[in-house]
């Protein structure tokens, strides 16, 4: 079981997230010294706080991840809205949309 404040952690950092810019799972996890946290930060935002921007939180191939929800198609949508591209292959560009001050 994740320590309940790891999640709160994990969601500060994610409130941060500059509009129009992504982080990966294992970018906010590195960046707050989860070992092998991309999957800790996952389960975080399955159950993150409402108004809390998850739709910016990608993996590290770039792409929205897949439920079993539309969820998906609503990141894209929004991210879209912030001005990120997706790339034919729908993937993000994390060099030029990644969070680069986290």
């Amino acid at each position: 079981m994740t320590d309940p404040s790891a999640y709160e952690r994990i969601y500060e950092v994610v409130a941060r997230i500059p509009s129009g810019t992504v982080a990966t799972y294992g970018q906010i996890a590195r960046h707050l010294g989860i070992p092998n946290g991309a999957r800790t930060v996952g389960w975080a935002m399955r159950h993150c706080p409402e108004g809390l921007p998850w739709h910016r939180v990608v993996n590290a191939s770039g792409q929205t991840s897949r439920r079993a929800s539309d969820g998906h198609r609503m990141q894209r949508t929004q991210l879209e809205e912030e001005g990120v591209i997706f790339s034919l292959h729908d993937r993000i560009d994390l060099d030029a949309y990644g969070w680069k001050d986290i």
